[in-house]
């Protein structure tokens, strides 16, 4: 559904958003206009942009919208000679584009400033806090995002190979991995992520290198010096500092004799994507899948839990943010051609540690395609 639909259907005039689009996406997505500081976007028929009569000429330039317009044609520098308050001048521009605009009714989205919505319904206009429509326009990828997104797998792909080559190449010492004469630790092999990543115009935050029973916790970036013969998860989740798109891709290896039980564990994990992979297309539930993932890995010995076991849900959207919508977890949400979802089945167990394997697919008209091409091979 498109942003018009959206307020014909519901009975709006105008939904108004105000952030900048560094961290927000939805006002990235809306203008394609990077700014760090807030401007304002108003869709009312038609698409404005309200940036600083600083920002103007490089917004006309740069951003997607050709109706772009500065704050000081509402009067925002007489209204600063009056007021000190620069929150309540800038929410009598707002009063006064929206006034030009002919909008009294008004959808924003759940995270607008709530001082400027309480300032706007004082001025007679009514404002009401509505889930995100452009949230829900992001869902459905086009060629263009796909080929963004795949871009910066491919370099997320060469990061991860970079680091793994270095573990493979560790000699072992004591039970403990060395390159180059010194202990091989966690926060080095980040490094070479981050190097590789930097060097093709990407960032990573938060980027798991970790090993043994504390890899048991999904979400613990890992430190220390890595060991043999134990499971080493890399969880990689980049953004391309041009496109702002992001991958997301995790695998776990064994420099070493991996435990059987790391290898029942990886085995039982591939079977269940693969599971996943044949059941992504179209129309199918984003909980069927999920529910398809528990019951392999319960076929296989493994419990769903809450503490181990499989301890998280199978999958996740993937664009502007590395966690959006449709998720493959208990939701029921359909999905659809264009979505891009992460398959993400792991199981965790705090006396050897986790394992977790994750691709990233785009459903398309007869089922899914896997954007992921870099391998699964747990022993290194």
């Amino acid at each position: 559904m498109e942003l018009e639909d959206f307020l014909q259907q519901n009975g709006f005039d105008a939904y108004l958003l105000h952030a900048d689009s560094h961290s927000n996406p939805d006002m990235y997505y809306a203008t394609r206009f990077l700014a760090p500081d807030a401007f304002t976007y108003l869709h009312a028929g038609g698409d404005i942009l309200l940036v600083s009569s600083m920002e103007k000429g490089r917004a006309e330039k740069e951003s997607g919208i050709n109706d772009v317009r500065s704050s000081s044609d509402y009067g925002l520098m007489d209204e600063l000679k009056w007021h000190n308050d620069s929150g309540v001048v800038y929410c009598k521009v707002l009063a006064r584009l929206l006034e030009k605009e002919g909008c009294s009714t008004i959808a924003v989205p759940r995270d607008f400033p709530l001082f400027f919505g309480e300032c706007l319904k004082a001025e007679g206009f009514k404002i009401t806090s509505v889930k995100s429509p452009i949230a829900r326009l992001r869902e459905n990828k086009t060629k263009s995002e796909i080929q963004a997104i795949t871009s910066i797998q491919r370099t997320c792909e060469q990061a991860v190979a970079q680091a793994i080559e270095v573990i493979s190449r560790a000699q072992v010492s004591d039970g403990e991995l060395i390159h180059n004469g010194t202990p091989l630790t966690a926060e080095a092999v980040r490094a070479i992520i981050h190097h590789t990543l930097l060097d093709h115009s990407c960032e990573a935050d938060d980027t798991i290198v970790a090993c043994g029973p504390g890899s048991a916790d999904p979400h613990w970036q890992g430190s220390g010096v890595l060991k043999a013969h134990q499971p080493i998860v890399l969880d990689v989740f980049p953004r391309h500092m041009v496109s702002r798109y992001y991958c997301d891709m995790s695998r776990t290896v064994v420099k070493g004799e991996p435990d059987p039980r790391i290898t029942e564990m990886h085995s039982a994990v591939v079977e269940a994507q693969e599971t996943a992979f044949r059941l992504i297309r179209p129309g199918v539930s984003g909980s069927d899948v999920h529910q398809a993932v528990c019951d392999t890995l319960d076929d296989a010995g493994f419990k769903v839990g809450d503490d181990e076991g499989f301890i998280h849900s199978t999958g996740h959207g993937v664009g502007l943010e590395v966690h959006e919508k449709p998720g493959l977890g208990l939701q029921d949400v359909e999905l659809e051609a264009g979505n891009v979802v992460t398959v993400e089945p792991g199981l965790y167990y705090k006396d050897v540690g986790g394992v977790r394997v994750e691709d990233m697919v785009v459903v398309t008209d007869g089922g899914c395609k896997n954007l992921t091409i870099f391998d699964k091979n747990l022993q290194l």
